[in-house]
């Protein structure tokens, strides 16, 4: 009698992806080991942030003998305390400098005066000014009756008029040191507030109030 072997079982196959089976996922990567790194950064980073902290803290505490405080103490005038430095002595002589140059080289000194007619005066009303003018300078200066004018107390100006009055400035030049005087006369009747001098139109006016 032959000897009958049970029937072999076929082989499974495997579904192939396209054939109504979805394709296998891959296994997914743990994130552990990210958690892990980043943790690591973190205490790093921690650690020298305290010791930075800690370095900052210890430089602002008080002073060892070894170094001097950053702040500076002040004491009244501007001077910090222990400083060498002296304070600058009254200079009288700077003010006097000052004043001598605010007058220039021309001094004028005017006053109200009387009206003197002179031949070229007609029957208007005429204002004069008696002016005393000195070179200060070290160059000569002319003077001319044009060369001043006469501004009223409403602000108005007033041209000197050639020949109206006796006693007017003559036409002259000054040498350093000199003075001459005389006077200015404008036309009409008004109060004389100051008088300007201009040496040649050109040059740098000079003004005197009229006492």
């Amino acid at each position: 009698m032959s000897q009958q072997h049970p029937p072999r079982p076929y082989p499974q196959q495997q579904p192939q992806p396209g054939h109504g089976y979805p394709a296998p996922q891959p296994p997914k990567k743990s994130n552990a080991g990210k958690i892990i790194g980043f943790g690591c950064l973190g205490v790093v980073g921690l650690s020298v942030l305290l010791g930075v902290v800690g370095a900052v803290v210890s430089s602002g505490g008080p002073d060892d003998g070894k170094g001097t405080s950053a702040v500076a103490e002040k004491i009244p005038g501007g001077k910090n305390e222990g400083s060498d430095q002296k304070a600058p002595a009254d200079d009288t002589s700077g003010k006097e400098k000052e004043e001598a140059a605010s007058e220039g080289p021309v001094k004028i000194t005017a006053k109200k005066t009387a009206f003197s007619k002179g031949i070229l005066a007609d029957s208007s009303d005429y204002t004069s000014v008696l002016i005393t003018i000195t070179n200060n300078g070290d160059k000569p200066i002319d003077v001319n009756p044009l060369y001043f004018t006469i501004t009223d107390t409403n602000g108005t100006k007033h041209t000197a008029e050639l020949g109206v009055d006796d006693e007017q400035i003559d036409t002259v030049e000054l040498a350093p040191g000199e003075n001459t005087t005389g006077t200015v006369t404008g036309k009409g009747s008004f109060t004389a507030k100051y008088v300007t001098y201009t040496d040649g139109f050109l040059g740098d006016p000079v003004r005197a109030d009229v006492s």
